[in-house]
């Protein structure tokens, strides 16, 4: 439940791009009204649901948490901040605020679904591994399927480190002389777990793609680096699971 009450600069920090420091600044040179009437000190409380904030006579709207579906492409990773790649919260053009976070991880070269929020519970929910969350997957491999390749999964497959995976759903699709496509449903989340599995059974993974995490499914009309808000219908049947 969000708070009744939060200090103007907490409120600011969140809900822009302002740092506290700049937050203070902005109200001590006049650009900071709180109800039409400016403030010079941030520190103050206010009631984010019901008073108006405005930042040189812009409203700021406040919504105390945000979904975005993402469908994240390649070369970027899943990470609020990274010294070396670009991150996926880079993508999200809206951001003022600053305490979005994705929910759990992709590769760096694994494309698809991510949710991207700033509620902490749902998240925990999703990845909690008692909620045992099914999460399908699209991928291409090379080499040749062994013949037991379903049941492998079906058992809960040991990877080579002595890590036992639960027992997942492995579909075949297409398949060439060099490889071929599947879909894969786990219902946990372990380290590249995809790509170990895929290579216990000497099928290495050349593409990987996320396709649903749970209730939520992705858009297909949305491009890779490309996203949108859920729907109300979405964060329902979501928050349910």
């Amino acid at each position: 439940m969000a708070e009744k009450t939060m200090r103007l600069d907490r409120f600011l920090t969140e809900m822009t791009a302002l740092t506290r420091t700049q937050a203070k600044e902005a109200a001590r040179k006049g650009r900071l009204t709180v109800n039409g009437v400016p403030v010079k000190k941030a520190d103050g409380k206010i009631d984010p649901a019901a008073d108006t904030i405005a930042l040189d006579g812009a409203v700021i709207p406040y919504q105390a948490v945000e979904y975005y579906m993402l469908n994240k492409p390649a070369g970027v990773v899943s990470a609020t901040e990274d010294g070396r790649y670009p991150t996926v919260l880079d993508l999200i053009g809206e951001k003022r605020r600053k305490d979005l976070f994705p929910v759990g991880r992709l590769d760096l070269d694994t494309e698809g679904l991510l949710l991207i929020t700033s509620d902490g519970a749902l998240a925990h929910r999703l990845l909690s591994p008692k909620k045992h969350v099914d999460k399908v997957y699209y991928l291409r491999y090379e080499g040749r399927l062994p013949e037991d390749v379903c049941g492998r999964f079906r058992e809960g497959m040991v990877l080579e480190d002595g890590t036992r995976c639960l027992p997942a759903d492995f579909e075949p699709g297409e398949r060439t002389e060099t490889g071929g496509e599947a879909r894969l449903t786990l219902r946990e989340g372990k380290f590249h777990q995809v790509k170990r599995m895929m290579e216990m059974i000497g099928c290495p993974v050349t593409y990987l793609k996320r396709l649903s995490m749970g209730s939520l499914v992705l858009d297909e009309s949305l491009r890779p680096g490309e996203y949108r808000p859920l729907t109300e219908q979405e964060l329902e049947e979501l928050t349910r699971s």
